[in-house]
């Protein structure tokens, strides 16, 4: 087994952790080293310490901002990100630095491109962010979503291997996921998250909508964020009298089982929850965040729903959300064909195509390369 050890810089969001995290798993699983930066955000140290064997360190940096004392606090921080990493890349020298974005990422990649280390980039999502835009000019390979471009960037430094996806997180059987999150195991389950920071907005629709979602028999699960809500049950009744509820966790590393238990999740569209949507082949209402930088959640969106996956449904028309969610239930016909689409979609294992492309990039020959469970040389 060769001596190989990857940076992998991935905090700050949900959605830059998650595919951190895999593609750590799967380098591990090999027998490879990895190191991950991840951000002091609490949404990072919440899901990085269920994975005791991941070896990671929290970094400062916060986001850009043109906001004049905003932006003096982008380059203090900057400054530390970067002298920290300067530090830890001289002692380690790593093979290579991936990162998959935001903020932690931009101060390992400088000191990496000074330091003469490969630099890989990972875009998720169907409108390049600026960090990775900025980062690109530094880059040996850039991965990005089936279709998208980058101006500027010779095409062979690009591949399109989507967004790696955690081991755990798969299909489950729908009566052990409810059982296993103390829900009803019978009646219709809907499912909101609104992203690993929560969505107010969901979360009042759903409590203004308790009642009629009882009535109709609609049980809820709702993850309302760490700084939108807490943890608490809304009882129901239907029109016969039977019981039905509507629960609030603020938090859950239990999202195969979240997802599997759900007749219908109605979720944000960033590219994490679309992957991890998609892996446990559960029906799907997309609401994109109308705010989100270059409006990137809608163009994941409407690329989701014209492959067929689920369907996009905008914020700006939330009152008219508990009609579309009772008639797909109802529809049998397009929840199945849904699901279908769901499995077509889930083709490839991006964790081993990464995995084999990073160690290519390092100068490893194809016959040295094991990934996951199975040899690809």
């Amino acid at each position: 087994m060769p001596d190989f050890n990857i940076a992998i810089a991935c905090g700050g969001t949900g959605g830059h952790l998650s595919p951190g995290i895999a593609l750590a798993q799967n380098l591990e699983s090999s027998g490879y080293n990895t190191q991950l930066f991840i951000s002091q955000k609490q949404v990072d140290s919440r899901l990085i310490k269920k994975y005791k064997n991941l070896k990671y360190i929290a970094i400062p940096g916060v986001g850009l901002s043109l906001n004049p004392f905003r932006f003096i606090i982008f380059i203090t921080s900057l400054l530390s990100n970067i002298f920290f990493a300067f530090n830890w890349l001289r002692k380690s020298r790593p093979n290579a630095v991936i990162a998959f974005g935001g903020f932690i990422s931009v101060g390992l990649v400088l000191t990496a491109y000074i330091l003469r280390i490969p630099i890989v980039l990972h875009e998720a999502n169907r409108k390049t962010g600026r960090s990775i835009r900025l980062m690109s000019r530094f880059a040996t390979r850039i991965y990005l979503p089936d279709g998208v471009q980058l101006r500027g960037i010779d095409p062979s430094r690009i591949k399109y291997f989507g967004y790696p996806v955690r081991k755990e997180i798969s299909r489950i059987g729908k009566e052990e996921s409810r059982k296993a999150l103390g829900l009803n195991p019978s009646g219709k389950l809907i499912v909101f998250i609104g992203g690993s920071q929560g969505a107010t907005i969901f979360n009042k629709w759903v409590v203004d909508n308790v009642e009629n979602l009882s009535l109709d028999g609609i049980n809820v699960f709702c993850i309302s964020g760490p700084l939108h809500g807490t943890d608490g049950t809304i009882q129901g009744t239907t029109i016969n009298g039977n019981s039905v509820s509507a629960v609030f966790k603020s938090f859950s590393d239990q999202i195969p089982e979240v997802l599997s238990s759900a007749d219908l999740v109605i979720s944000r569209a960033g590219a994490g929850s679309i992957a991890e949507i998609i892996r446990c082949r559960v029906p799907s209402i997309l609401i994109p965040y109308p705010f989100a930088s270059e409006n990137h959640q809608l163009a994941n969106a409407l690329y989701f729903e014209r492959q067929g996956g689920g369907v996009l449904f905008h914020q700006e028309k939330m009152d008219q959300l508990l009609p579309e969610i009772k008639e797909l239930l109802t529809n049998k016909w397009l929840l199945s064909r849904f699901q279908n689409n769901l499995k077509k979609m889930d083709s490839i294992n991006c964790s081993e195509l990464i995995t084999r492309d990073l160690l290519q990039i390092c100068g490893f020959e194809p016959e040295t390369i094991v990934t996951g469970e199975s040899e690809l040389a």
